[in-house]
């Protein structure tokens, strides 16, 4: 058997052969479970407490939102959006989704909208359009979709519960990709967009979300039955996957990772309301098709 001689290069290298490199979830695990488990308690408890309390959760998610995603087109794209008008304006359309219904969603979004034309005009009017249009969107984007949450919470017989359908299905969608694709995941589903999604993962969503919907259409939402579960599963399942593309496209077009830094182990309060805002009408509409507005 060869011996290594003093001076030879394989004289203290190991004879073991390289261990294969244990896949990375690219986070912080230990904080985003802490996050995570915190968040879900104020969540929890300002849900089934005092429901106007937990309008006011909506409402400091979507600015906080808003003042992350207009932050970023100015440092990277020089986009000035006002933010004032966006808030307000935000502030004020889940308020009125929660008191007044889609109708009164609906005009403040449209006055918001309004605002923001106005308020861009007090400054110079070099590319008046693409800040304004950009304004338009964000209002859209984040406080608008994020009023169907409080359409949701509005309903008096069960509003905490499809609430809390609405987001658990969200979050076992998102872990089921997260398990499926990390310890299954091959094929890529949106190379070009997010390289860490795979097909595999897709499944993985759809079989989680489906399930849990089911359970909770059966056992939390007054009326409900078990397939409408499996439908409701099936859409969040899609919609989640969609949005969270989409933020990533927005994302990737700015060049950057994450859209802040607020949560340790998350990035900002946009990276986690990626799947839920464009999911939230869906599930509002599912719920007025199978068991009514409440």
């Amino acid at each position: 058997m060869p011996t290594a001689f003093p001076g030879s290069p394989d004289r203290g290298r190991s004879r073991d052969p390289e261990k294969p490199k244990k896949k990375s979830a690219g986070r912080n695990l230990r904080a985003a479970i802490g996050v995570g488990v915190g968040l879900g308690a104020i969540i929890l408890a300002s849900l089934f407490v005092y429901k106007p309390v937990f309008v006011g959760v909506i409402a400091i998610a979507v600015v906080v939102g808003l003042w992350e995603l207009t932050s970023r087109l100015s440092e990277r794209k020089d986009i000035r959006v006002p933010l004032v008008p966006l808030a307000v304006g935000g502030t004020a359309m889940v308020v009125a989704g929660y008191v007044r219904g889609a109708e009164g969603a609906w005009v403040a979004m449209a006055l918001t909208a309004l605002a923001v034309l106005v308020w861009r005009m007090t400054e110079a009017p070099e590319n008046y359009l693409r800040d304004v249009t950009a304004g338009v969107f964000a209002a859209f984007y984040v406080p608008f979709l994020a009023t169907f949450v409080a359409l949701m919470l509005a309903a008096e017989d069960d509003g905490p519960q499809r609430v809390l359908t609405f987001l658990l299905l969200t979050v076992v969608s998102d872990t089921g990709a997260y398990a499926v694709g990390w310890r299954f995941g091959k094929r890529k589903l949106a190379p070009r967009i997010s390289p860490g999604k795979t097909r595999e993962g897709l499944l993985g969503a759809l079989l989680f979300a489906m399930a849990a919907g089911a359970l909770c259409m059966q056992f939390l939402i007054k009326n409900g039955v078990w397939w409408q579960g499996l439908l409701l599963g099936l859409a969040v399942a899609a919609s989640a996957t969609l949005g969270d593309l989409g933020e990533s496209m927005i994302k990737r077009d700015l060049g950057i990772k994450d859209m802040g830094t607020l949560l340790p182990g998350h990035g900002g309060i946009m990276d986690r309301l990626d799947s839920l805002l464009p999911t939230a009408p869906v599930v509002w509409l599912l719920y007025v098709v199978f068991v009514g507005s409440g």
